[in-house]
Formats: C-alpha cells, sequence, structure tokens
C-alpha cells in the first residue's frame, strides 16, 4: 500500500467507533499464558459419535460426490426438511421448510441477517442485558439505536442465588419501547446467566411487541441445556407471536460442534425474505457436508425424542453435576455464584475475594483487572462481565466474571485445585 493510501482515512463511517471484541484480547491471553481456560463457551469432549461419524460418510459418499459441492443457497434440503419437522412439532403449527427456515454460517450469521435486513436508520433496538456481545456493534453497523434495560438481581438471603432472581421491571421495560422500536432481543436460556425466561415473562414482552409493532428476536442457541425442574419455553409458540417473532438457532450447541459454525432462523415468510436477501448477498451458501452431518444428527434425535438416549437429555444430566460442583468450589473461595437454570456459563461475585488482592499491575474496569490477574498469575481463565453490558450499564457488572462449565471433569477437577490453592494463599 502506498504511503498516501495508508495516511488516509479509508474505513467505511459505519465501522467507525468500533471495537475488537473481549474474545480477541483473551483468547491472545489464553495463547501467551497458557492458563486453564474455562472462558470460551466450547467443550473440551468428543462432540457426539453420530454427528462426526455423518460428517465423515459425507464427505467420503462416493454414491453421492455432490455433497463435496455446492447445495441450495438457503439451506440443503435434507436440513432445512428436518429443521421444519423438528419446530413443527415443537411449536404446534406447520413450518414451510423452503421459505421459513434459513440455514447460516452459525448463529452469528442469522443475527447479522437479521439486524441488517431489518434495521433501518435511526430505528430502535432494545436489547436485554447482559447480552451476548455482539448484539450492540451489529445494530450500530446497521444504522440502528440500542436501547439498553438491564436484568437486576433480586436480594436473596436464605439460599443461593439463582439466574431466575434476575428479573425485569415492567414499567421499565416498557419505558423502553417508543414508535422507533423496532425490535427486542431476548436471549433465552441467557449467556452469560443461564436465566429461562418464564411464560409470564415471554408473555409480558410479546404484549409489548404488539402493542407497539415490535419484532422479537429470540436467541435460542442454548435451547436444549436446561436443568431439573426448569423448561424452555419458545416465543413463536405463544398466540398472535409467530408472525413477529424471528428465532435464532445453533448446530455448534446443539450437537457440541461450536468449530462447525452452522445455524438457522426460523419464522414467517414476510420476516425471513429479508434475512434471506443478506445471506445471499454475502455468504450465499453453507458448507455442503456440515448441512448434511447435521441433518442425519436431527433425524436421529428426532427418532430418540423425548427417550433417556437422546443427546438432548443426555447434555443436561451430563452438564448439571459439572455446574453444582463448580458453584460450590467458586462459594468456598468466597466467590458468590449465581447458578444458572439452564446453558453453561456461570457468573460468580469476586468482590469479597478481590478486597484482598492486589490488581494494580491491571487496567481497566475491576472485572477486566481480576480476570487478566487471574489469567496471569493463577493461569486460570474467566470473563469479565461487563463485557456483556453497554457503557452505560458496566458499572453493574463491575464485580463479576463469566466462567464456562462444558468441560472434562478433569479440568474442573483443575480448576477446583487452583481455587483452593488460591483459597490457601490468602489466608
Amino acid at each position: 500500500m502506498s504511503s498516501s493510501m495508508a495516511t488516509q482515512d479509508i474505513a467505511a463511517d459505519r465501522i467507525k467507533g468500533s471495537q475488537e471484541s473481549v474474545w480477541v484480547e483473551f483468547i491472545q491471553l489464553a495463547i501467551d499464558y497458557k492458563p486453564l481456560n474455562l472462558g470460551q463457551g466450547f467443550p473440551d469432549f468428543a462432540a457426539p459419535r453420530h454427528v462426526c461419524t455423518a460428517l465423515s460418510e459425507a464427505t467420503l459418499n462416493d454414491d453421492n460426490v455432490l455433497l463435496n459441492q455446492y447445495t441450495r443457497g438457503f439451506g440443503h434440503p435434507r436440513l432445512v426438511n428436518a429443521l421444519s419437522k423438528l419446530y413443527s412439532q415443537l411449536l404446534g403449527r406447520d413450518l414451510n421448510a423452503q421459505k421459513e427456515v434459513l440455514v447460516t454460517v452459525g448463529a452469528y450469521e442469522a443475527l447479522f441477517c437479521t439486524f441488517m435486513s431489518l434495521i433501518n436508520p435511526g430505528d430502535e433496538v432494545i436489547i436485554i442485558e447482559p447480552f451476548f456481545d455482539c448484539y450492540e456493534p451489529m445494530t450500530r453497523l446497521a444504522g440502528g439505536k440500542p436501547v439498553f434495560i438491564p436484568l437486576r438481581p433480586q436480594p436473596i438471603t436464605d439460599r443461593p442465588l439463582s439466574s431466575k432472581d434476575w428479573l425485569l421491571d415492567a414499567k421499565e421495560l416498557e419505558s423502553k419501547f417508543s414508535p422507533k422500536t423496532k425490535l427486542i432481543v431476548v436471549n433465552t436460556p441467557n449467556n452469560p446467566l443461564g436465566k429461562i425466561y418464564t411464560k409470564d415473562e415471554l408473555q409480558m414482552i410479546g404484549n409489548l411487541c404488539k402493542k407497539y409493532n415490535t419484532i422479537a428476536v429470540m436467541d435460542e442457541v442454548y435451547e436444549w441445556i436446561s436443568y431439573k425442574g426448569e423448561q424452555h419455553l419458545r416465543m413463536a409458540s405463544l398466540p398472535d407471536m409467530w408472525d413477529r417473532t424471528i428465532t435464532i438457532g445453533s448446530a455448534g450447541k446443539t450437537f457440541s460442534v461450536t468449530g462447525w459454525k452452522l445455524g438457522w432462523a426460523y419464522g414467517p415468510e414476510h420476516l425471513l425474505q429479508p434475512l434471506r436477501m443478506v445471506h445471499q448477498n454475502s455468504v450465499y451458501t453453507c458448507a455442503t457436508p456440515i448441512q448434511e452431518a447435521v441433518a442425519a444428527g436431527f433425524e436421529l434425535e428426532l427418532q430418540r425424542f423425548g427417550k433417556p438416549e437422546s443427546y438432548w437429555q443426555e447434555l443436561p444430566d451430563m452438564l448439571e453435576p459439572k455446574r453444582n460442583r463448580m458453584a460450590k468450589f467458586l462459594s468456598s473461595v468466597s466467590m458468590n455464584p449465581t447458578v444458572p437454570e439452564g446453558g453453561y456459563f456461570m457468573i460468580a461475585d469476586f468482590s469479597k475475594l478481590a478486597d484482598k488482592l492486589d490488581l494494580s499491575s491491571e487496567t481497566g474496569t475491576r472485572d477486566y483487572k481480576f480476570a487478566r490477574w487471574l489469567s496471569k498469575n493463577k493461569k486460570l481463565q474467566g470473563i469479565p462481565t461487563s463485557a456483556f453490558y453497554s457503557e452505560e450499564h458496566k458499572h453493574l457488572a463491575e464485580n463479576l466474571i463469566r466462567f464456562c462449565f462444558i468441560k472434562k471433569d478433569e479440568t474442573l477437577e483443575k480448576a477446583e485445585q487452583i481455587i483452593n490453592d488460591l483459597k490457601t494463599s490468602l489466608k
């Protein structure tokens, strides 16, 4: 690049002000310091065998060599048919596989297509905090205005804090709606909290969507991970909400294959068609063998649906003891956890512990200081929770760190030992 070109401000206005995400720094920290990584949300154990075998068979299938070539742009036929069959059963309505399902490069692209295809400059998007950190920059990239409202923990004294104790205030929520409100984004089960929205909470949000003619964007990527006594409910199944709801899912979360980067959106044709246009003119089509393998996974899980051998039953059953173990060892060092109802993340209040530490060598908000210190000095990585909040509300998370527990028992045992060693060193 010529020196004159290098000195010019060549970036498009739409990306000015955009910052690198928290993942850029903390992935690099993991590379540099090699901590035990409980930061990123991926399993360190094998994905279900039948799904992995299906991918191998798809790429080596001499009877259908076209499985290594382009497939239908809006979704591989076998996969959209499987998704349509599944969600038709779950929602109690017939989904049109060709027009009401879109396959994307991960849930991330499904979100990107949603924001870019539906938001006009000046449109407002209500984002509930804590939120997955791409919602805000994607809204701004599309020219929209994010409007934030935090979930607030209720004071609890007789038991450990649960994600169900984090609530929206009904009056505050309605105050965020206006004639400019185009979308509200709801993540259930929530990352990083693990909150599963109740039927009453979803109806409250849905009623406001109807009152203010707003589209509900439901990020339900952790839909199959809810713990005993909890139930994931789908907004699109509620009365009069199908026509104003886009729901987003993830193969990475559904089958523990996050590196496959395959997701989808489903909803009524009039909402899905704009997303299809953005997808068509950016990604166009997703990897055929991966779609074939995920379709095979869904077909088998549909046969096993509701049975003990279903992976969607095995996964939460396997994760619940891991969740309980993490809550126990974090509590032992005064890192008070919020016990999640779903998903595989846990946030913890580290304020009592941090009071005993010297974090002056680190910069940023208190949670960033603590997370960096923990990665570098104790070789245990979590994610600072203020990364999931707007600038105006980051102070609400300054004492919170997020850990991931979808890990082997040996990994969690090592984490527990690090925590125990830390506790001993502070006595």
